[in-house]
């Protein structure tokens, strides 16, 4: 194991950060920043995608090819436990500017999550209550914004903030009973959706023809595996608030909360695309707006059960919201703490202990979602997507580079060092993906404006502070 001495960061001011997180309350931060409503809210563009075979391969590639990163966050978590994350472990090697929009990017991967939450609360509640969407006050991208879901938006933006505002450890709890709570429910719905799974309704398995290069099926996994980075984002938002761990607690317990909230996200978009393929012939439900819903509807002839998904959905999109919400505070303030953005943003509230004004600023950027509506569903899945793609593969150099430079003082140096690399390659691999024009499924227009203006934004932040 290495030396954990051996490797050092930028020094950073000390600060006063509540301490009180356990390895359940990590576990709850990597799953919850991981598992949304994408399972009920856009598994329908997940199987007009690839289908049964190729969601279900995309997710399970995509989670087993993400070990290697999740072991570099595991191995740098422990060797600097430092809020900034991806801005500490790449500034130990890089140049700041390379470990600023590292981070800054990666703030993107989260951030965007939770105007994403904001949005699709209305359109879960619209379910419930089918005269929710009325009164239209303009339409985005041809996409209607009615008042009643804009205001359930804005309201839902306000509660987080206020819970994040006053403490990690309201906050804490409430992410605790909305994770468990949610896998709670997940099991009784998917127990008794396994019941009754037709073999025929997974046919075909592959929704992509072939194309003159490259076979249907491998069509298929590519184009899910482009947004998996997005729905997978998660395991490496425990180093984000590593510095809130309660004292006394051990390294290990990081460990253990990325490599399990990796795994169970992934076992638990495999089950829900296993289950609600196999309940109803899957390409009739790509055209439905809850297709989780609907199969299971089919399946069961029940309201009862379509409920219980629905209220399982709304634990998800408070704990999703909520933990994206926290890692993405934690990392403008690391930036802000290093004045690489304005000063005050990196300040901690002397009562509540939380980094009360960088909470605000991502409060004020997350309140722009509702006004966008649901068109921006499907285009902040893509752009995370690279996003995160980015960070990882920016930690896993960095943490290469770091180990070599030390080789000789580190056992077992070469076999960290090619984990790192395999990870690396694992990351750029997923943002080509993304950014490479003859893929299938790669960045198009909006994507790219979303993109330029973050880091138009981040551009502007940096050129203040220097």
């Amino acid at each position: 194991m290495a030396n954990e001495s051996s490797i050092t960061t930028n020094t950073v001011e000390t600060t006063d950060l509540a301490q009180t997180l356990r390895t359940p309350e990590f576990f709850a931060l990597a799953f919850g920043t991981m598992v949304g409503v994408g399972w009920l809210v856009v598994i329908d563009d997940w199987l007009t995608r690839g289908g049964p075979g190729g969601g279900i391969l995309g997710f399970l590639l995509g989670g087993v090819a993400l070990i290697p990163v999740a072991y570099v966050y595991a191995k740098f978590v422990r060797l600097i436990p430092d809020a900034a994350s991806e801005l500490a472990y790449a500034t130990s090697v890089f140049p700041p500017v390379i470990g600023y929009f590292s981070a800054w990017l990666m703030t993107l991967a989260y951030l965007i999550v939770c105007p994403w939450e904001a949005v699709a609360v209305g359109r879960i509640v619209s379910y419930l209550l089918p005269g929710f969407q009325t009164a239209g006050l303009y339409s985005v991208g041809g996409s209607p914004v009615y008042l009643p879901s804009l205001l359930l938006g804005i309201a839902l933006t306000i509660l987080i903030v206020f819970l994040n505002y006053r403490g990690i450890r309201i906050s804490s709890r409430f992410q605790n009973i909305t994770t468990f709570g949610l896998l709670a429910l997940f099991a009784s719905f998917t127990i008794l959706g396994l019941t009754k799974l037709q073999p025929q309704n997974f046919h075909p398995f592959f929704s992509q023809k072939a194309l003159s290069y490259i076979p249907g099926s491998l069509v298929s996994i590519i184009l899910v595996l482009q947004i998996v980075p997005y729905f997978l984002t998660g395991f490496e938002s425990v180093p984000k608030c590593c510095e809130e761990a309660q004292k006394g607690f051990r390294p290990e317990g990081f460990v253990k909360a990325i490599f399990l909230g990796l795994a169970v996200g992934v076992a638990f978009y495999v089950v829900i695309i296993t289950v609600v393929s196999g309940l109803a012939p899957w390409q009739s439900l790509i055209r439905e707006k809850f297709a989780t819903a609907v199969a299971f509807q089919r399946a069961f002839h029940s309201d009862l059960i379509v409920r219980l998904i629905l209220f399982a959905a709304l634990l998800a999109l408070l704990k999703v919201f909520n933990a994206n919400f926290i890692a993405a505070s934690r990392l403008i303030f690391g930036l802000g703490r290093r004045r690489m953005i304005p000063a005050s943003l990196g300040k901690v509230h002397s009562s509540f202990q939380t980094p009360h004004l960088a909470v605000l600023f991502c409060g004020v950027l997350t309140l722009c979602g509702p006004f966008l509506g649901s068109s921006i569903l499907v285009p902040i899945t893509e752009v995370g997507s690279a996003c995160s793609a980015l960070g990882w593969t920016v930690t896993c150099l960095a943490y290469a580079k770091n180990t070599k430079k030390r080789q000789s003082e580190i056992s077992g140096a070469r076999k960290e060092i090619v984990i790192a690399v395999v990870g690396s390659i694992v990351a750029i691999i997923f943002l080509l993906l993304k950014l490479v024009w003859f893929i299938p499924g790669s960045f198009r227009q909006w994507e790219y404006v979303a993109l330029a203006g973050w880091l138009v934004l981040g551009l502007v932040l940096r050129r203040r502070t220097v």
